[in-house]
């Protein structure tokens, strides 16, 4: 027995029966020889990860805009965490890690810049072309822009992580229906994991950047029964430490909690209900993937907070008033006059579309480098 067929052999045997094996993969769209000791989806993950998109999450915005701070969280330390937290709960129930894992570092690469206020800012203007959301965007880059293998465009990554893609679905995340992903049905529950990863990764890191900020204030987090908790929990256990090192604890707390008690409740619903394989998990039609009442009640209450407290912040919402002027202004210019678009852009313009076009290339931009081209096309003393 070749080395192709021990892994799959191997994985197989160490996966729950409702773990999506590799070798039951759908496969990929362009057939492509497999690797001898790596599955399809640890190839997916590598994949992602060299790939051109997922680099630029570096200088993308979570909240905070890049240059604010070197500490804040951006669209590639959050995609960092979500994997981290996913393989966590992959693991402590038997599902496959690689598969969650190259879902979660996926799941992010449509992102404009500026945040959510870059993802309505491209809708508002491509409204009448079909419009922009970030998860359609993440599969348009896999799908077809990435460019780095010979024969086909995209990434050409496995149905199954495609699929965990297109069904991406959290308060901020509302995916399209896709007809190859059989939207009628839920996804594996590697990709369920991973929207609540996200969820549990972006509500607690930002609760540590808007403390850091300055933007809330900790005495105010004392309205929120996970964060009081947590914090009191963290003073007695650790007695004279400052109050920076009681806020990671807390934080750090606050995920524990979250990830046991979705691990838990989980399991309690997989047991209940008698669900033994893939199939079944999507056949339910449903998300398995849920926190308890408690928790969910707990989490809800959190996630209140930061939307009152942190996302309409007037520094928040200045930037985000900010960042749409440029964003707009950037929009219009390469309407009026397509040929300043970078010349290997503007020669598909036939094939895309002028105003598809110019969403991908603004889509595909960083803050950092959005803030320089709006500068060499509006500052007449800037070269361009």
């Amino acid at each position: 027995m070749d080395g192709k067929f021990n892994v799959l052999d191997i994985e197989a045997q160490r996966l729950a029966p409702y773990a999506v094996k590799s070798k039951s993969s759908r496969g990929r769209r362009h057939p492509e020889p497999e690797h001898p000791f790596r599955t399809a989806f640890q190839r997916d993950r590598d994949r992602v990860i060299h790939c051109n998109a997922f680099r630029r999450l570096e200088y993308k915005t979570q909240v905070f805009v890049f240059h604010e701070g070197d500490h804040y969280r951006t669209r590639l330390t959050h995609t960092i965490e979500v994997a981290q937290i996913s393989r966590t709960i992959a693991r402590a129930l038997g599902l496959n890690e690689d598969l969650s894992e190259a879902i979660a570092l996926a799941h992010d690469l449509g992102h404009p810049p500026f945040g959510h206020t870059g993802e309505r800012t491209l809708n508002e203007f491509m409204k009448k072309h079909g419009g922009f959301e970030h998860n359609a965007q993440t599969l348009r880059i896999v799908e077809e822009l990435e460019r780095r293998y010979p024969g086909f465009r995209g990434l050409n990554l496995t149905w199954e992580v495609r699929e965990g893609i297109a069904k991406h679905g959290t308060e901020y995340d509302r995916p399209e229906k896709v007809k190859e992903y059989e939207m009628d049905k839920a996804p594996s529950l590697e990709a369920q994991i991973v929207d609540m990863a996200d969820e549990i990764a972006y509500n607690n890191h930002d609760i540590d950047d808007g403390i850091s900020s300055g933007m809330v204030d900790a005495v105010s987090f004392g309205e929120v029964e996970l964060w009081l908790e947590s914090y009191e929990d963290a003073v007695r256990k650790f007695p004279g430490e400052e109050f920076k090192t009681h806020k990671y604890q807390t934080v750090l707390s606050i995920i524990n909690k979250q990830v046991t008690d979705l691990v838990d409740n989980i399991s309690k619903t997989l047991e209940a209900e008698g669900i033994s394989s893939p199939e079944e998990v999507r056949e339910r039609g449903k998300p398995i993937a849920r926190f308890g009442a408690e928790m969910e009640t707990k989490n809800t209450q959190l996630k209140d907070f930061l939307s009152k407290n942190l996302y309409t912040h007037h520094r928040v919402l200045r930037m985000a008033d900010k960042a749409e002027r440029i964003l707009k202004g950037l929009f219009e210019v390469y309407r009026n006059e397509p040929k300043v678009l970078p010349p290997h852009f503007f020669v598909e313009i036939d094939r895309v579309g002028k105003e598809r076009l110019i969403c991908d290339y603004i889509a595909g931009m960083t803050d950092r480098y959005a803030l320089d081209e709006y500068k060499k096309l509006f500052d007449p003393y800037e070269k361009v």
